[in-house]
């Protein structure tokens, strides 16, 4: 697709979801403040299926008011779990969920959740026909991180700011392209173009590397190659953190969807509270995740 019709797809799917929305400052802040980047635009791209949306916010306050918006939605719901928006002194948005980590509208039939961004569920001729029924784009799924809503939508939470901004959380350069609902502005980098069109790994470097080894495997399995220099890179920047620390850990895995790492996580929590003397080495983690995985 060309970024003139890309243009035209990204509109059109803004202005899709904004019919949904019942608010009319609500809709302003979406209308003037909208980043698209990430996978989609990719896809949009290669003339592949868009599994799904990530949305960011270029302001805080924007963020807070659609996050808090979508969040009543979902306690209106009448879900199994409440959830609440906090925002910590470092201005940090995140959505907190009672009991667990996670919520999601599946919680109503099954305990056991597997997250979005591992697994495309198969839907069948029932399931769509009962999700036609259901309002669009009403909240499906919450982490602290984002806010996912039906019909592929993914509102993020953990990050915000101008493109520039929000890029510094990136890692790898396929993934730079973006879209501004404001200006309409598509923004292309030849290297992010040079490495969809090459289906080549390049690392430019992230806050948060720990989630950029894990990631590979995505993509991997989508034809992609990386060399060792790009491992290398991930590496050095691992380096200089201290995973036997629960919150970097925790941090550090911000972007990896996998129920598997909140059960672990959720672990060393647990026994950080029975004892704040405890200090996770190697040995009990690898005990852990043998376990879990």
């Amino acid at each position: 697709m060309n970024s003139k019709n890309m243009k035209k797809a990204l509109k059109a799917k803004l202005n899709d979801w904004l019919k949904s929305v019942d608010d009319a400052n609500i809709k302003k802040e979406i209308e003037d403040n909208v980043i698209i980047t990430g996978g989609a635009i990719v896809s949009l791209l290669t003339g592949d299926k868009v599994n799904d949306y990530d949305v960011y916010f270029r302001t805080k306050e924007s963020l807070v008011k659609v996050a808090e918006y979508y969040i009543k939605k979902w306690n209106d719901g009448n879900h199994k779990r409440v959830a609440e928006l906090r925002v910590n002194d470092a201005g940090q948005v995140k959505c907190f969920i009672s009991s667990k980590g996670v919520a999601a509208e599946e919680d109503e039939k099954e305990d056991d959740l597997i997250l979005f961004e591992e697994v495309e569920p198969e839907e069948s001729e029932e399931d769509a026909l009962e999700t036609e029924k259901k309002d669009k784009y009403r909240p499906v799924f919450l982490t602290s991180n984002a806010i996912t809503l039906s019909d592929k939508i993914q509102v993020v939470t953990r990050f915000y700011g101008e493109v520039d901004e929000i890029h510094k959380n990136y890692d790898f350069a396929h993934c730079t392209c973006a879209w501004s609902s404001w200006d309409n502005n598509l923004s292309l980098p030849q290297k992010a173009l040079e490495c969809i069109i090459n289906k080549e790994l390049y690392y430019i470097g992230s806050k948060y590397p720990l989630c950029s080894i894990i990631r590979t495997r995505k993509y991997i399995n989508r034809g992609y190659t990386i060399n060792a220099g790009q491992y290398l890179k991930m590496c050095l920047q691992l380096n200089e953190l201290d995973l036997h620390n629960i919150e970097t850990l925790k941090d550090q895995l911000v972007g990896v969807d996998s129920t598997y790492f909140t059960m672990a996580l959720e672990k060393l929590e647990s026994k950080k509270n029975e004892d704040p003397n405890f200090e996770p080495d190697n040995s009990y983690l690898f005990e852990v995740i043998n376990r879990i995985f």
